[in-house]
């Protein structure tokens, strides 16, 4: 099974087309050792050809066209995405799903009910899709079996509702719903490895958490370095904790839980196989772009990555 990082920002990208913070001017003037970064995405392969595409981003287009694989050109019009799961309704997380109109057949979409009921009200991604291409709306239960995926043979998928948010447009957004946003475990049945991966991460409960230490590989909310990043910057009224987000640093952050998981655990029981850690999801406004940042050197020292994109992982 192979995993790929098709998009590591958070969204708006980075650099964000109207943001002239100091990582967004800086990487766009060439004053900053960071790299750009497309909205947050990841494939899933088995046999190189069929994908499943986890959340459809914005620049969903320009990410195909950076990854040749995803084409395999076995007839005029072909695809490698098999179908789609979206861990929510956000905007950065969805809106690629118009990009793929074009089908010759209807998309197969996973998601929970709270995010459907999201794309075929405040944001009728269905309605629209099902004049062009179509959609098979796929459900995902919560707390329920492992699903499968047509064309990824050996992989089950199991969904974890998080506390997170929904988006601003949601009549929900501010009595949040179960099946708002889930994490992801990933499973090989063949090799038994396990990515955890959950873009929005708000709270880390117990379910989570275990989900966590039985992982292999996470890929993980690293969209703020702090809890007020936004407000300090004058670029929003709105802490981490508002939008749905667990910064990295300060007490009870993404660091100090990632500490705790030094190992990987199966039913209690430590493996001494490491863990791999990988930040997802960065906000343009992260210090932890810049290359040579003290924060940058914090996570390494703390054996965290920073995820980017075109990252290949295989278990």
């Amino acid at each position: 099974m192979k995993v790929k990082i098709l998009g590591s920002s958070a969204g708006g990208g980075f650099p964000q087309w109207n943001c002239n913070c100091r990582n967004c001017e800086g990487v766009r003037r060439g004053r900053i050792r960071a790299t750009p970064r497309t909205q947050s995405s990841i494939a899933v392969t088995v046999n190189g050809e069929d994908w499943l595409l986890v959340n459809a981003s914005p620049d969903l287009l320009t990410q195909v066209a950076a990854n040749p694989d995803m084409q395999p050109a076995r007839r005029t019009r072909d695809s490698g995405i098999a179908a789609v799961v979206v861990v929510d309704s956000q905007i950065d997380h969805v809106t690629g799903l118009l990009m793929l109109r074009e089908r010759s057949t209807p998309l197969p979409l996973y998601c929970t009910d709270a995010v459907w009921d999201d794309l075929t009200s405040g944001f009728p991604i269905g309605p629209i899709l099902s004049r062009y291409c179509g959609i098979e709306r796929r459900r995902v239960a919560l707390e329920s079996e492992p699903f499968e995926v047509a064309g990824l043979s050996g992989v089950e998928v199991t969904a974890l509702p998080l506390t997170s948010k929904a988006p601003p447009y949601s009549p929900h957004c501010e009595t949040p719903v179960r099946g708002d946003n889930i994490g992801l475990v990933i499973r090989n049945r063949h090799s038994g490895k396990r990515v955890f991966y959950a873009p929005g991460l708000g709270v880390i409960g117990p379910e989570v958490l275990k989900a966590m230490r039985e992982a292999d590989l996470l890929l993980v909310d690293g969209t703020f370095w702090t809890g007020d990043e936004m407000v300090r910057q004058g670029l929003s009224n709105k802490t981490a904790a508002d939008m749905g987000h667990l910064p990295q640093s300060g007490r009870g952050g993404m660091i100090e839980v990632l500490d705790s998981i030094g190992s990987r655990y199966v039913e209690g029981v430590a493996s001494p196989q490491s863990v791999r850690k990988v930040l997802i999801h960065i906000n343009n406004t992260n210090p932890v772009l810049i290359e040579d940042s003290a924060e940058r050197g914090v996570l390494v020292d703390h054996g965290i990555e920073v995820g980017h994109d075109g990252m290949m992982f295989e278990l």
